[in-house]
């Protein structure tokens, strides 16, 4: 019999993060051993991976955190709420640096430029800003998507920020010029994360169409697209020597290489809403998110090809032979205390020296400290933990700082007994052996299977047989729970298995039968649809009078928003209204997600139509879109009582009814 080998891919640690939902995480990309995350409690939780215990916790935030991000030394971490507000943090000192407001929405993403002080974020107002962390100020607003930003990166060499975003592009940002420098256009879906090439002219994008498309960064096209995966594209990451780029979904992580595109491994990881992904030395580190619980996984990188084996044909860093960034940049230490030296950097310096003339400073968007950050508290939870891990600097270096060791595999066949404990069935005497009579267990028989029992005493000689009083061990002494339950009716008559089986079918027919008539109504729906009528086969669906058939047919609707237009929106709104009041949460959801669709497609043409057209002329199409507008504005304002009653409701619709408040107030700006 062979040695059981170790698994390659293995979950580490499942804990609870956060009292209620977990809305982001993010690991330390320096050590891969450090976490942040951010939850609807609307605290700032830092972990190191492997330990369940908080290493501390952040408060402040006055809404949910929704974006975190640590500092590329990972001695900061800025987060961002869901009001619009950032906040930074000093984790050696344990205290804030900053607050900053500026957006009007959600922020969703955040990243560290790579040696200045500056950080970025990208918010559901569809808007990208750049913050000087020294200054206190939002230095320039870079405008130009038409929905939220998902994911930020700064360029290996400072000079350029990349967004990503639910508009299915990917704009690269020129942060000296303060202006657009390339818009990527190819996806055919909402982009989910971005990165760039640790050395090399290239951009790498995962996106919800289930691709990674390569861009190359002296031309600014799309070289090489990567197979369609079953599950959207989450999270990407390059290998720290850019030999391949790991590709992480629902389901899988992936290991492909591009010109050619290729697919070296694909390891089945399980791991959900994985949320980031980092390399720590031999190890790749992925976490992610389940409501309030926080997963990691590891997989070991010396046995996942192309990395693990020695490849037929090497494998050239740049067969291209396009240009690296910038290599000469200054080290990077602390990202408090450095400088950037290299040409690009002080043009870009130069240029946050002051306020670009066509972008005034936003009120609002420095408070003052003394005021806001009272609120804002570090409590230190494990403080040995936290001096190893963020304080490291301040022990005298006596020896060489320890090397961390990577997580040990477990063995393939490596159960752990309380699991086995929790599979076995309970334990059944041998036949023939005694036990005591009567209903109820006796408690000295032991459960525990042969194989984990310790071991036991030598025999003894029997004892004279005695009187024993047994007492039920389920049963209060001196009370009878019959007492407190309801008289039962005497039953006049046994019910067989015929009459059980007749009245178990009376259900089953009826749910058959409702499931039918809801089948018949959507073949019908769909045959006005086929036909390219939306509005009539929306109108049919409507005169069904059947909430089930409409929120199917909003299902499509949200899946396809192409289909929306003003005449569709006043036609759902009313029964969106209504499906807001459903018993049904499933109901719910698809009726949320069908307005924050309306709001962020059509709230600023509401808003520019609310007042009737200037009477120049006859405009009949600017006084039917005033009409429609008023109608839809209407009922938008119907619902508001609706969320205004739900929008503290707790559970798992708390945090999109705060959302679909947020673009509300938004539509009245």
């Amino acid at each position: 019999m062979t040695a059981p080998t170790t698994k390659r891919a293995w979950k580490l640690q499942e804990f609870v993060a956060h009292g209620a939902n977990v809305n982001c995480l993010a690991l330390g990309h320096k050590t891969g051993r450090v976490m942040v995350t951010g939850g609807d409690d609307r605290k700032v939780n830092l972990w190191t991976v492997g330990k369940p215990n908080c290493i501390m916790s952040l408060s402040g935030h006055t809404s949910p955190v929704e974006a975190v991000r640590f500092g590329n030394a990972e001695e900061m971490v800025v987060a961002g709420s869901m009001s619009g507000a950032l906040k930074l943090w000093d984790l050696e000192q344990a205290k804030i640096i900053r607050t900053l407001t500026g957006h009007k929405a959600n922020i969703r993403c955040l990243d560290f430029h790579p040696y200045g002080d500056f950080v970025a974020s990208g918010s559901l107002d569809t808007n990208v800003k750049l913050w000087d962390i020294r200054r206190k100020g939002c230095i320039f607003t870079y405008k130009g998507h038409s929905n939220g930003v998902n994911c930020l990166r700064f360029s290996p060499d400072g000079r350029w920020v990349a967004s990503a975003s639910e508009d299915m592009t990917v704009k690269i940002w020129d942060l000296a010029a303060g202006k657009l420098l390339v818009d990527l256009k190819q996806h055919s879906g909402a982009v989910n994360s971005i990165e760039f090439h640790p050395s090399e002219y290239l951009l790498a994008s995962g996106s919800s169409d289930r691709s990674i498309r390569f861009w190359e960064l002296e031309k600014f096209q799309c070289v090489d697209c990567t197979d369609y995966d079953n599950n959207a594209i989450r999270s990407v990451v390059f290998h720290p020597d850019g030999a391949c780029i790991f590709g992480g979904s629902t389901e899988l992580l992936k290991v492909y290489g591009w010109e050619p595109s290729r697919c070296f491994d694909s390891v089945n990881m399980s791991w959900g809403k994985v949320a980031d992904m980092a390399i720590a030395q031999t190890q790749l580190i992925g976490a992610s998110i389940n409501q309030t619980t926080v997963s990691t996984f590891v997989l070991d990188l010396t046995r996942v090809a192309p990395l693990g084996q020695v490849p037929s044909t090497p494998l050239p860093l740049s067969s291209s032979g396009r240009k690296n960034f910038t290599p000469d940049r200054p080290s990077t230490t602390s990202t408090k205390q450095q400088i950037p030296s290299s040409t690009g950097s002080i043009q870009l310096e130069r240029r946050m020296s002051r306020k670009p003339a066509e972008e005034p400073e936003e009120p609002g968007s420095i408070l003052d400290d003394a005021t806001e950050d009272n609120s804002s508290v570090a409590d230190v939870k494990d403080l040995k933990e936290y001096e190893e891990v963020f304080k490291p600097n301040h022990k005298l270096a006596l020896s060489p700082p320890r090397k961390m060791d990577p997580f040990p595999a477990p063995k393939e066949d490596d159960v752990s007994v309380a699991n086995q404990m929790k599979s076995l069935a309970p334990f059944q005497p041998a036949v023939g052996s005694t036990k005591p009579s009567g209903s109820e267990t006796y408690r000295g028989e032991s459960r525990i299977p042969p194989q984990y029992r310790a071991p036991s005493l030598p025999p003894q000689q029997p004892a004279a047989p005695h009187q024993s009083y047994q007492t039920p061990s389920n049963k209060p002494a001196g009370l009878d729970p019959a007492d407190f339950m309801p008289p039962q009716q005497p039953s006049t008559m046994a019910i067989g298995d015929y009459d059980a089986l007749g009245q178990m079918s009376k259900g089953h027919n009826s749910m058959s039968a409702l499931l039918a008539a809801r089948n018949k109504n959507l073949q019908i729906v769909r045959a006005m649809w086929s036909s390219g009528n939306v509005r009539t086969a929306l109108e049919s669906a409507i005169q069904m009078q059947d909430n089930s058939v409409i929120v199917d047919v909003l299902n499509v609707l949200n899946d396809k928003p192409h289909l929306w237009s003003l005449d569709v929106a006043a036609l759902v709104l009313p029964h969106i209204n209504s499906c807001m009041s459903s018993k049904h949460e499933s109901h719910v959801m698809v009726a949320c997600s069908s307005l924050k669709l309306i709001l962020k497609t059509y709230s600023t043409l509401i808003r520019q139509n609310l007042a009737p057209p200037a009477r120049l002329g006859v405009d009949i199409s600017g006084e039917e879109r005033h009409r429609r507008c008023v109608n839809i504005y209407k009922h938008i304002q119907d619902i508001r009582h609706c969320i205004d009653s739900k929008k503290y409701q707790r559970g798992k619709l708390e945090n999109t009814f705060r959302e679909i408040q947020l673009l509300l107030n938004h539509l009245d700006t």
